[in-house]
């Protein structure tokens, strides 16, 4: 595997600056791409499994946070609080007390139920210095966050199939988990007193990893304040282990919130929250991406996904027209002229792109394309808009097959 740190900053993807900050990274644009195709997969994967995307404020006050638990047991991780006139406001440090808000602001019916709410939104860590790097330990994360609120009789249910979201979307971006881990509670004062709570939780979490066939290892201190969890590892360059993704079982935070539904009987009843982030910190997932891909994307995360080799300045005005076409059919092209180099080191600069366009005078005239693929495959000349339409159904596939015969 490749380092991320090095790799990402000599492909343009991102960069920090000591002005800006310690673990506050920016993305240039290459890197924008590959986060925003990264992140619009998501959004559509969450949609055709029944989520409702919302959005919520990076502040809160701190009695938000006085009630969900975390200024009592997290506080050491979240910025100070910031005076604003007789209030005190924080930088959030987690999505799900904005979510139990949400889900308070109006009544809802056991018909309602599972009640599925997704937001990919920024959230703050205090992290100490030492242990900041590259996009896998950050300050600033846009998380892909997410809580099914529902009956206890459907949390094996919703917890198994946040588990299988996160598998394929591990299948479609080529992510291989290191372990499974149930986390549980450990010993000392950091996590909510409930022992029948926990004990529910944990039962759950445990039915649905061995429904599903997953070989998993328990390990005690690494569940969250509220509730134990289904953590997903994987492993960097250098063999360090770190959390992706996550299922977990609240019963702490709707009795905490007050979180009610209206049952078949007409009575109040108090539902379930499920967190689950399906590919957690977009900056951590990114990270692992490029570790995992040494920069050669599949096609459809790929910065550029399509590169315009005219093989002189004769065929510049065909490249142009078919750079044109490229765009229209929605994907990403950029146009390697003959003023920046031979044909070869051109090839070479373009070495990471999926699909590479050599367009010579038989080319220019017939109007074909001879495609290289990145894995050193060359096909046969075809025509332009039969190589255009089968590249755009490539990426459209989210797959990890450059070209299908």
């Amino acid at each position: 595997m490749f380092d991320h740190k090095k790799l990402g900053r000599e492909l343009g993807l991102f960069g920090s600056d000591p002005l800006v900050g310690a673990g506050l990274p920016y993305w240039l644009p290459d890197g924008a791409v590959v986060r925003h195709e990264l992140e619009e997969y998501i959004r559509g994967e969450e949609r055709r499994a029944g989520y409702q995307h919302v959005y919520s404020p990076v502040l809160g006050k701190r009695e938000l946070y006085e009630i969900s638990g975390h200024w009592s047991h997290y506080s050491e991780d979240m910025f100070p609080p910031m005076q604003l006139g007789e209030e005190e406001v924080v930088l959030r440090p987690s999505l799900c007390p904005h979510h139990a808000v949400i889900y308070r602001s109006r009544s809802h019916s056991y018909r309602e139920l599972p009640l599925r709410m997704a937001e990919l939104g920024p959230m703050y860590r205090s992290e100490l210095s030492g242990v900041l790097g590259g996009l896998t330990r950050v300050r600033a994360i846009q998380l892909n966050d997410g809580h099914i609120f529902c009956t206890l009789e459907q949390v094996a249910d919703e917890a198994r199939g946040a588990l299988r979201l996160i598998r394929r979307a591990y299948q479609a971006l080529g992510i291989e988990a290191a372990r499974y881990r149930l986390s549980l509670p450990g010993a000392g004062g950091k996590y909510v007193a409930a022992p029948e709570l926990w004990e529910r939780s944990v039962a759950l979490l445990t039915e649905v990893l061995e429904s599903e066939g997953i070989e998993y290892q328990a390990e005690e201190g690494e569940a969250a304040f509220y509730g134990p969890k289904i953590d997903v590892q994987i492993r960097d360059s250098l063999g360090r282990e770190a959390t992706l993704s996550t299922v977990q079982v609240d019963f702490h935070q709707p009795e905490r919130f007050d979180l009610h539904y209206i049952g078949a009987d007409g009575a109040k009843h108090r539902p379930v929250m499920v967190h689950r982030a399906i590919i957690g910190s977009v900056e951590r997932a990114v990270a692992h991406l490029i570790e995992q891909h040494g920069g050669a994307f599949p096609a459809w995360l790929a910065p550029v996904q399509v590169a315009l080799l005219p093989v002189s300045e004769d065929e510049l005005p065909q490249a142009e027209a078919l750079r044109a076409r490229c765009l229209e059919a929605g994907l990403r092209v950029e146009l390697a002229a003959p003023e920046q180099g031979s044909l070869g080191a051109r090839i070479r600069e373009a070495r990471l792109v999926p699909y590479q366009a050599v367009i010579g005078a038989r080319e220019a005239a017939d109007g074909l394309l001879a495609l290289r693929l990145r894995d050193g495959r060359r096909l046969d000349p075809l025509p332009q808009g039969e190589a255009l339409d089968r590249i755009a159904a490539r990426v459209a596939a989210r797959g990890a097959a450059l070209w299908v015969d």
